[in-house]
């Protein structure tokens, strides 16, 4: 069965996966910007007609090796372009280069050109014309490390382009995108259940349009006058006409739906005038209804029950100062509040922003507006949700005559504590830190604060310790630690910590999908305070990360076990010329490309790959200036090959990564096993360097084993 790929947006190619599957696909496997799959020709224009998230419909026809011009002119050349081209047809080349001899995206597109041009002349004294808006042939040539792949575009012009854009505003929402946000805002289950949709700040229209379409069953390619296999030889034209007959039934009988309200509306008269004649130009007028109103106002006394209010509020540019996008944010979150019982989706280029609006988000995903990394935050709108993360009614107040005196020392000493260290980290630029780490032995816990939220990790109990006293124990730390914090109960993640082991480690202990922001010395991370037994960042490596920031500049550097990456950010606002970081979980990779684009770094210049690290090293040929290494204290995870144990394998781990150095480089080793011995005498060819207290944080100095670290370097025999 013929090959294909569908090329989209970053960050859908997971639920474009899930739609080629629906319409008919086999075989779909994502991979970065697109999904590769298998289809016949009906399936494949099914696709180009039904597709709401794919941007083309690529058809490989060669793969070649193309270390030069001349060698790419060859292999092109060895194509029949007579069963794809008429002699008078037209012809488009799109090129693109990464990481190959051939660097420049208009030369190869030339070379390529020349070489079908040239065999027509050849063959037929004439040739096609170059015709740059809707040629009868698009050719896409993808040439990677030399290696090129050769397809025919059948889609044309993008699959965004619906054929319905008449007007836009000042910074357009391109279509698939919108019907990706109103996917995972769970538009479609709310539609297919009648229920209605708003948008407060909708432009020129698209997710109030894309939401009609998706609610009328209508192809989202109904409209579009052009694709590129209209032109192409191998075009059926007979399969094509069929499969739009199908898609005109179905839109007829999806128009006479029961259909609920969708609503748009905006401050700007034109941008509605826009928004009007595209959803007219969708042939949606009848189902979607634009009103002039400020999203302070938006209000629907007489909603639905089921609903969704789903917005793209500006990140910044269209407003100006950060105070006034603020202020925007809030007025939308008490807009939010008039819509309890609803779900909702904030689609915003800023998470920080979103936490503005008052309301804990039930999940969050990583997306792109164009290059621009963004987050869709969605939520349920219930009151309580809102009044737990914001109303300080909620803080329990404690009736101290009635606390034991275990607890009112605890108390005490949380206070004492509290008052040192907000004042230091506000010193620090750093707005999460330990405020208590056992301080008093029989209150066994760490509490780390997070912004306007607690982190509270119990440690497991000596078994010398009678169970139902340390219960009690818990109990009133639960109580009044967030009570002597000013925090809402519900803002405090509750933790036993113990040792983890293999899957363990990255297992969730919770399903709220709610992250916040971390700022550290003027960077931002994503952290999860419930859902996972770590947060994503580890507080004690905080001035680890920043040494690694300060050794980057125009370094090589590689992170292993990386975790969410907060050192290869680290390295690449210090300067590094390149990253490669490395773990062995997707999700903590997601989480760590997240991170680096959260900070406006991103690029071909940064790599994450996901394999288990003890296998990569051996296999790894290249070299790095910088590597950062902070291995888990033991792991058996059934895709390592093997185990590892910090103590015994960390030689043979030191050793493999010193393989991977440049004769000049450095590497910053860490873990965090208390009662960890550097085997010294193993390593003696290295010079080493103990850094375990430079490292340490203030908000750390209570528990000085917490980590160790060194830098290493080739001794000078080696060098």
């Amino acid at each position: 069965m013929p090959a294909f790929f569908a090329t989209a947006p970053k960050g859908l190619e997971y639920l474009l996966v899930d739609e080629l599957k629906a319409l008919g696909a086999e075989s779909a496997k994502e991979a970065l910007a697109g999904v590769h799959f298998e289809a016949d020709l009906a399936t494949a224009y099914r696709v180009c007609l039904w597709s709401r998230l794919a941007n083309r419909i690529l058809m490989p026809i060669a793969e070649f090796a193309a270390p030069d011009a001349d060698a790419l002119y060859k292999e092109v050349s060895r194509i029949d372009w007579s069963r794809h081209l008429a002699p008078e047809g037209s012809l488009l080349v799109d090129f693109s280069t990464s990481q190959s001899a051939i660097d420049h995206d208009r030369y190869g597109a030339q070379r390529v050109k020349d070489a079908i041009v040239d065999q027509f002349r050849a063959r037929f004294d004439t040739r096609p014309s170059v015709e740059a808006e809707q040629p009868d042939l698009r050719v896409n040539v993808y040439l990677r490390r030399d290696k090129a792949v050769l397809s025919i575009d059948l889609s044309g012009a993008s699959l965004h382009q619906r054929g319905y854009r008449q007007g836009q505003g000042a910074a357009p929402l391109k279509e698939n995108l919108a019907a990706a946000l109103l996917i995972r805002s769970g538009w479609p289950v709310i539609a297919e259940a009648g229920g209605a949709l708003w948008d407060p700040m909708c432009g020129s229209g698209t997710l109030v349009i894309e939401a009609a379409l998706m609610a009328a069953d209508i192809a989202p390619g109904i409209r579009r006058p052009y694709f590129g296999f209209l032109g192409w030889l191998g075009h059926d034209a007979a399969l094509w006409a069929e499969l739009k007959a199908e898609a005109e039934v179905r839109r007829e009988a999806g128009l006479q739906r029961n259909i609920g309200r969708l609503r748009g509306s905006d401050v700007n008269p034109k941008v509605l005038a826009a928004a009007e004649a595209n959803a007219q130009a969708a042939g949606v007028e009848a189902l979607v209804e634009f009103a002039r109103m400020d999203v302070a106002d938006v209000d629907w006394p007489e909603r639905p029950e089921r609903g969704l209010l789903i917005v793209n509020p500006p990140y910044g540019e269209r407003i100006g100062e950060r105070e006034e996008v603020e202020q925007l944010y809030a007025k939308l979150g008490q807009t939010l509040s008039r819509f309890t019982g609803w779900q909702a989706g904030v689609f915003t280029g800023d998470a920080e922003l979103g936490q503005k609006l008052g309301w804990r988000a039930k999940k969050r995903y990583a997306l792109f507006n164009g290059a621009l990394p963004c987050v869709l935050l969605t939520f349920d709108l219930q009151e309580q949700a809102q009044r737990e993360r914001r109303d300080p009614s909620l803080v329990v107040e404690l009736d101290l005559a009635r606390l034991s005196d275990g607890a009112m020392a605890f108390r005490n000493r949380l206070l004492k504590n509290a008052k040192k260290f907000a004042a230091w980290a506000e010193k620090e630029g750093v707005d999460c830190y330990r405020v208590y780490d056992a301080d008093l032995p029989e209150y066994a816990a760490a509490i780390d604060v997070y912004g306007d939220s607690l982190h509270i990790q119990e440690y497991a109990a000596p078994a010398t310790i009678d169970p139902k006293k340390a219960d009690e124990r818990w109990r009133e730390l639960v109580l009044v630690a967030p009570a002597t914090l000013g925090v809402p109960p519900a803002r405090a993640a509750l933790k036993v910590r113990q040792r983890q082991r293999g899957k363990e480690q990255y297992e969730k202990v919770a399903v709220k999908g709610e992250y916040l922001t971390a700022h550290e010395y003027g960077l931002k991370f994503e952290v999860n305070l419930f859902d996972y037994l770590d947060t994503g960042l580890f507080l004690d490596h905080r001035l680890t990360r920043k040494l690694v920031g300060e050794l980057a500049r125009d370094a090589r550097f590689l992170n292993l076990f990386a975790y969410t990456g907060s050192a290869t950010v680290h390295a690449a606002r210090g300067g590094a010329r390149t990253t490669t970081t490395v773990d062995m979980s997707n999700t903590y990779l997601d989480w760590a490309q997240h991170n680096l684009e959260t900070n406006g770094y991103g690029g071909p210049a940064h790599r994450f790959i996901q394999g288990d690290c003890l296998a990569w090293m051996k296999a790894c040929k290249e070299k790095f200036d910088l590597i950062f290494m902070d291995p888990p204290t033991f792991s058996n995870s059934k895709r390592m090959q093997g185990t590892l144990d910090i103590q015994r394998d960390h030689v043979w781990l030191i050793d493999a990564a010193m393989r991977l150095l440049s004769p000049d480089g450095v590497l910053v080793f860490s873990n965090n096993l208390r009662r960890f011995k550097l085997d010294d005498e193993a390593l003696d060819m290295y010079r080493i360097e103990d850094i375990s207290a430079k490292t340490l944080p203030a908000d750390y100095e209570r528990n000085p084993r917490i980590h160790q670290a060194w830098l290493i370097r080739r001794g000078r025999d080696q060098a």
